[in-house]
């Protein structure tokens, strides 16, 4: 395999999502207390404490939020810059960074906040799939 860039370990606490990304899944934790979804994995729930916390599959759908172009970067990074950053609200509720895919980062003026996402997935390892998320068309 090819792939150049940092490659995450998956830990105990987020192995839930590390599993799904492998079978083109995004999967979130979410408190069955509160009922909402959170992101990054934590042990318990950021918003009403609990830790009741189990794993669904996300739509894989959001909005940007805010973006920045990266023209500077180090290590395996470097050779891709620029690149685009963002943060993107999912549908579900919460908000995740990322590096946005599908936008020109030398015309950022075409990049749109509320732009419609999808999640894609790419094979960094046998057993680690990164989600990037990218602009989509339409409805």
């Amino acid at each position: 395999m090819s792939y150049k860039l940092p490659v995450p370990h998956p830990g105990t606490h987020t192995r839930p999502f590390w599993e799904g990304t492998k079978e083109g899944k995004l999967m979130l934790p979410k408190c069955g207390d509160c009922n909402r979804v959170h992101w990054y994995p934590r042990h318990i729930c950021p918003f009403c404490h609990s830790d009741n916390i189990s794993w669904v599959e996300g739509s894989g759908e959001g909005t940007i939020y805010s973006y920045a172009v990266q023209h500077l970067a180090f290590g395996p990074w470097a050779e891709e810059a620029p690149y685009v950053t963002a943060y993107v609200d999912l549908k579900e509720g919460d908000r995740m960074l990322t590096v946005l895919r599908g936008v020109d980062p030398e015309k950022p003026e075409d990049i749109a906040i509320g732009a419609k996402v999808a999640v894609e997935f790419e094979a960094a390892s046998d057993d680690v799939h990164i989600p990037f998320w990218r602009v989509v068309e339409g409805d």
